[in-house]
């Protein structure tokens, strides 16, 4: 009887069996899977929160494949060291993978695939990130866009395939290599006491992620565009969390939107999901909006890059500016923030505190569960105002006229902000169980002045962006 092939999946952001590119592509083989996980250098940089979620995403993929008498294979190292190893160990004839767009990864991928052929090894990269490569979204004239509302134009009709179901059936090995354990990466350690708090708020695994897009399909779509905006409305998807890992792809989310009769709402929410499809675009073609301005001319402008007093204030939710420190409360407790309080709390760091946006970016980067390199580096900068399709350095949320706007009857704020409050709600209460003791702040503690006069602030923002422009 001849063997069956064996087949690595290396499991990166793509913890799901359904839609799966890499598996639809073993399954049609009729070979055996082994699917690897790789603790590698690069997700033992992830931040606190990012590597948290990656945890219990992992260990509800480790039960998904166990109910389907299959092994999730967890190894730490240098991925093509690991992988080699791996080979070896169960005479693996093939490695395949799910694409990552951001420099790091593609370096490394490009290094293992190179390798791997080199030693007789089948290596393959496959699609599955995103609607559309990003390389296969051109101008006209050729090159790539650097302004959203044409290339919303350029795929706005374009086909999406609809996704695949999960494979019929999976088989791995005969013998399976050894492994260590989910557990053992230790990707709760630096959550500390928020551990807890932070994941009884999130849904993890792609049962729990397609559940969550029916429903927001069903019952918040209709009123997405007139509520978007209100975050004490709840309309929102709440699908970053799952897309950031895979646990859902967006060709699925695309599919669900089908199932919605045809309004604004649905090409609403629709704009959204090319909006994170352009960011990929643009960190993919342009890279350095990782971690420099997009813009040239920006280098000189009068941003801190220094951990001061004003930026501890808004990382600890006690700017004294209600919808900022509602905001800051809702990440720490949540790991995710409402999009329309992200931009504010952004504005505000930059413009009135004129913090630089990569502090800003950084503590996203440890506190969001829905963390995305190309989205939370877009967004930074849109708002900031050195990116790319940025809104104006000169357009200034001011948060108390967007609380006004937003939250009018302070639902939003006092469910985060407990001060003030004879008997605040639990989830008011839940930052102080998650916050770092080192903060020594309590439900007690009298909440500070207004951190800066918001029309001084605006004023001194104002004034550095015009010695910018002069100079610039």
């Amino acid at each position: 009887m001849k063997t069956k092939p064996i087949v690595i999946w290396w499991i990166r952001r793509d913890l799901r069996l359904a839609d799966n590119p890499v598996l639809d592509a073993i399954a049609a083989q009729g070979g055996a899977v082994v699917p690897v996980y790789i603790s590698d250098p690069i997700d033992a940089a992830l931040g606190a929160a990012p590597q948290f979620r990656l945890g219990l995403g992992l260990a509800h993929l480790q039960n998904s494949l166990a109910a389907r008498s299959l092994r999730l294979i967890v190894r730490r190292g240098a991925a093509l060291q690991v992988l080699r190893d791996v080979v070896q160990d169960c005479g693996a004839s093939a490695v395949y993978w799910s694409r990552l767009y951001d420099p790091q990864a593609i370096a490394r991928d490009i290094e293992i695939k190179t390798s791997l052929k080199n030693q007789g090894v089948e290596a393959r990269s496959f699609g599955g990130r995103l609607l559309f490569e990003p390389w296969s979204v051109e101008k006209k004239t050729g090159g790539f866009f650097q302004v959203y509302t044409p290339f919303w134009r350029a795929v706005a009709t374009r086909p999406v395939s609809p996704p695949t179901r999960e494979p019929a059936r999976l088989q791995g090995p005969q013998t399976w290599p050894t492994s260590d354990t989910v557990e053992s990466l230790g990707y709760a350690k630096r959550m500390q006491r928020a551990a807890g708090v932070v994941a009884a708020q999130c849904r993890v695994g792609e049962q729990a992620a397609f559940a969550r897009a029916e429903e927001f399909v069903h019952n918040d779509l209709p009123h997405y565009a007139e509520l978007r905006d209100v975050p004490s409305s709840d309309v929102t998807s709440g699908l970053s969390e799952n897309l950031a890992w895979g646990e859902i792809a967006p060709r699925q989310i695309w599919a669900a939107c089908d199932a919605a009769a045809p309004n604004t709402a649905v090409e609403k929410f629709r704009k959204e999901l090319v909006w994170r499809e352009f960011s990929y675009h643009l960190m993919y073609h342009t890279p350095h909006i990782l971690d420099r301005n997009w813009r040239s001319g920006w280098e000189g402008f009068a941003w801190s890059e220094t951990q001061t007093e004003a930026l501890s204030a808004w990382q600890q939710g006690r700017t004294g500016i209600d919808l900022i420190d509602a905001g800051m409360r809702e990440l720490y407790v949540t790991g995710k923030m409402h999009n329309r309080v992200r931009m504010v709390a952004a504005s505000f760091l930059c413009k009135h505190l004129m913090v630089h946006w990569k502090m800003g970016m950084q503590w996203f980067q440890d506190c969001l569960v829905d963390w995305d390199p190309a989205a939370n580096a877009m967004g930074w900068q849109w708002v900031a105002g050195c990116g790319p399709d940025a809104a104006p350095f000169f357009r200034i949320f001011n948060p108390d006229g967007q609380r006004q706007k937003f939250d009018p009857d302070g639902a939003y704020c006092r469910k985060w902000i407990a001060e003030g409050q004879r008997d605040p709600p639990d989830t008011a209460r839940a930052f102080f169980a998650a916050c770092p003791k080192s903060w020594t702040i309590t439900a007690e503690t009298p909440r500070p002045p207004p951190i800066v006069e918001l029309a001084k602030g605006r004023a001194r923002a104002l004034a550095a962006y015009e010695t910018l422009r002069k100079t610039g």
